[in-house]
């Protein structure tokens, strides 16, 4: 029943959801709008249930072998002078970068159908299917369409209305791209701030290449979200009077990266993730925003679910995703609560910098952290396994 499902959107989210549709019979297909998969992005957590996930795919040593190996994060002056430092590091997680990720996922997607250089124009249901227009390829038909396409999804917009009803603008814009490796220290997150900015560097312990981070307090921008020269035109005009500490050398070598990245920070609220046989996963039905560093986990796990709840119901989508959307959505309710998260990161004044980097240099953040971990692993269900199930 709903054997044929179309995924729009070949990253985490989308991988994940066709890798585990495969293994449970169905026969998806994933149209990407990129001419290949996205090699580039930033470093992200394997956390909680999403290791349990990824140890299901038989993934987890890949994962482990392409840690990031970072420390941790550290503040500093303009003088380049550490202020104080804050270690990240969980036992019970891997942070990997994102490409490398998603590559590890297309590799067990097996003979899945991927559509590169292609998206979704058109989309029309009735009780039977879908019927999908795509920008290039002829029109399909499918069973059942699924939404992985990110914060600005064309599914979404097309299926259940305007980006507007549903992303709220966090008031901050953020970007990142490819950096001098020399500008900072190996294993750590270096950042300076000034009031309402933050420039930063990040150096895994494990790859050569370093990433330049940029975020900044803002009204709202109007800007395409898919015009690279415009973002970089607002990054640089964002940071223009910046001069002290490395800033203007961070922001050349990101320029001058094709990749650079620039989006705002937003998150994405929906009373359902469905409507008839239309549904979404990942950052198109619920992205927590860069700042809640949730973003792979509840993709990984949002997918498994997913495909699991449509194959314990036998493919009946109205009682599959309505299990869906109840079992997962505490989880969701939980990370887009991202507290002083951006705080941390972008003080405000210069007067909330001093009381950042004073919190900061003493070991209560990594106690509460811990205390945080053991909380919600009491208060949550153990990770169906929907391999017994279906």
């Amino acid at each position: 029943m709903n054997e044929r499902i179309l995924i729009s959107g070949a990253s985490i989210a989308g991988l994940t959801l066709a890798h585990w549709l495969a293994r449970h019979g169905f026969q998806p297909t994933v149209v990407e709008r990129a001419s290949a998969l996205r090699a580039g992005g930033n470093g992200v957590d394997v956390r909680d249930d999403a290791v349990a996930v990824v140890e299901r795919m038989g993934l987890m040593p890949q994962v482990r072998e392409l840690a990031t190996d970072v420390h941790g994060m550290k503040f500093v002056d303009a003088a380049d002078r550490a202020i104080a430092r804050i270690d990240t590091r969980d036992p019970g997680s891997v942070e990997i970068m994102r490409g490398d990720l998603v590559a590890l996922l297309h590799e067990v997607t097996g003979d899945v159908e991927i559509l590169f250089g292609d998206s979704v124009h058109a989309l029309e249901q009735d009780q039977d299917g879908v019927t999908v227009t795509f920008q290039h390829a002829p029109a399909r038909r499918f069973d059942l369409v699924v939404g992985a396409d990110g914060m600005h999804s064309s599914v979404r917009r097309l299926a259940f209305g305007p980006e507007e009803r549903f992303v709220a603008f966090k008031d901050h814009y953020f970007a990142f791209a490819n950096a001098d490796a020399a500008l900072g220290e190996d294993r750590w997150v270096t950042m300076f701030n000034t009031p309402g900015k933050m420039t930063g560097i990040y150096r895994s312990g494990n790859h050569a290449q370093a990433k330049a981070y940029f975020m900044f307090r803002s009204t709202p921008l109007d800007h395409d979200h898919r015009d690279v020269a415009e973002h970089k035109r607002l990054v640089s005009a964002a940071f223009a009077a910046d001069t002290s500490w490395r800033t203007r050398e961070l922001l050349d070598s990101a320029l001058a990266d094709p990749d650079f990245y620039f989006d705002a920070l937003g998150q994405v609220r929906m009373d359902s993730w469905s409507t008839g046989r239309i549904a979404l996963v990942g950052d198109a039905a619920w992205c927590a925003s860069p700042a809640s560093g949730a973003g792979a986990e509840l993709a990984l796990v949002g997918a498994y679910r997913l495909a699991g709840e449509l194959a314990a119901a036998g493919g009946d989508h109205r009682v599959a995703f309505a299990r869906y959307d109840a079992v997962h959505r505490p989880l969701v309710e939980r990370k887009q609560q991202i507290g002083p998260n951006v705080r941390l990161m972008v003080p405000k004044t210069e007067g909330g910098r001093c009381v950042r980097d004073a919190f900061a240099r003493l070991p209560l953040l990594k106690a509460v952290g811990a205390v945080e971990r053991r909380l919600q692993a009491r208060n949550t269900r153990p990770l169906r396994d929907y391999r017994r199930a279906a």
